[in-house]
C-alpha cells in the first residue's frame, strides 16, 4: 500500500471505488489501522466497506502510532490526528470530501470539521467512544504505562514491544508507540535513549488532552453547536460507547440526523443502507 509523509509523519493509507470522496477515520482506539474497517467488532459484521466502495473513493489510513504509519513522541491531541487528515486530503488533491469516523474516529471527524468545515461535505460518526467508563480506561491505561516507565525505564518498554506482539490495548506497559517500535529501529532507539521523567510529563499532558470529559472527547459543545454540517450519529452500546456519547452528539449538532436503533439492528442489511442514504443526500 501506499505511503506519504504528512505533518513529518509516514502515513500508510488505500484508496478504493469510485464516487465523490470519503475519508475514514479507522476505529479501534490506539490500534486503529486502515484494516480495523474489516477486522473489528461490528464494523466486520457490517462490511460497510463492501458497501461504500461501490459509490463512493473511499480513503482509509492508519492513524499515527498505528499500524504501518510513524509517530512522534509528543503530547499528542486531537488536532494532531486532524492534522494527519487534512495533510492526507492534500496529498491526494481532495479538496472536500465526506468524512466517517467509527469509535475515537468521531472525535477526530469533529475536530476536522470545527477547523476546516469549509472542506467537509458530512459527518458520519458511527458508534462514537465517549462516556464515564470509557474516560477512566483510558486514564487507567496510560496511568499503567507511566507506572512501568517509573519501575523499569524506557529501554525496558522497547524490549518488552520488541519481545511481544501484544497490542497497547492488550498489555498497556508498552505504550502507545509500540507499533512505531517495533518497526522503526531509529524511532525505538532515540525512544530508549529518552528522559524518563520528561516523558512522563509528555503522556500525563496527553491524557489529560485526550481524554478529559465523560461525554465526546474532541471539540467544545460550544464549537459543535455551531457546526453547520450535516451529521449521521449511529449510538453504540457498551462501556467505551455509551449511548450517552451518542446523544451528546445529537444534541450539540445543530443539523444531527439521529438513527435510533438499537446495535442488535444495526445489521449488513440496515447500517449500510442508511449510511448510503445519509451520504446520498448531502453531496453537493
Amino acid at each position: 500500500m501506499p505511503t506519504t509523509t504528512v505533518d513529518g509523519i509516514a502515513t500508510r493509507y488505500e484508496v478504493t471505488g469510485d464516487g465523490p470522496p470519503l475519508l475514514m477515520f479507522s476505529p479501534g482506539g490506539f490500534t486503529a489501522s486502515l484494516e480495523t474497517w474489516r477486522t473489528q467488532g461490528i464494523y466486520r459484521r457490517l462490511g460497510l466497506l463492501d458497501h461504500l466502495t461501490a459509490r463512493y473513493t473511499c480513503v482509509t489510513f492508519d492513524k499515527r502510532e498505528t499500524g504501518q504509519s510513524g509517530g512522534r513522541v509528543e503530547r499528542v491531541g486531537w488536532a494532531s490526528y486532524a492534522t494527519q487528515g487534512t495533510g492526507l486530503l492534500d496529498h491526494l488533491g481532495i479538496e472536500r470530501a465526506h468524512l466517517m469516523g467509527g469509535c475515537v474516529g468521531c472525535s477526530i471527524v469533529t475536530t476536522l470539521a470545527v477547523a476546516h468545515p469549509e472542506r467537509v461535505a458530512s459527518m458520519v460518526l458511527y458508534s462514537p467512544a465517549g462516556g464515564p467508563r470509557y474516560r477512566m480506561t483510558q486514564h487507567a491505561r496510560l496511568g499503567r504505562h507511566l507506572a512501568y516507565v517509573a519501575e523499569h525505564g524506557l529501554a525496558a518498554v522497547v524490549e518488552l514491544a520488541r519481545g511481544g506482539t501484544a497490542s497497547f490495548t492488550e498489555d498497556p506497559r508498552v505504550g502507545p508507540w509500540v507499533t512505531v517500535i517495533r518497526h522503526d529501529a531509529a524511532f525505538a532507539e532515540d525512544y530508549a535513549r529518552r528522559d524518563a521523567d520528561r516523558y512522563a510529563v509528555v503522556v500525563t499532558g496527553m491524557t489529560r488532552l485526550l481524554f478529559d470529559r465523560d461525554t465526546v472527547p474532541g471539540p467544545a459543545p460550544e464549537d459543535l453547536m455551531l457546526l453547520d454540517v450535516p451529521a449521521l450519529v449511529v449510538p453504540g452500546a457498551d462501556a467505551s460507547h455509551a449511548p450517552s456519547a451518542a446523544r451528546y452528539l445529537r444534541e450539540c449538532l445543530p443539523r444531527a440526523d439521529y438513527w435510533d436503533v438499537p446495535v442488535a439492528e444495526q445489521t449488513a442489511g440496515t447500517a449500510p443502507k442508511r449510511i448510503l442514504e445519509f451520504l446520498d443526500g448531502t453531496w453537493s
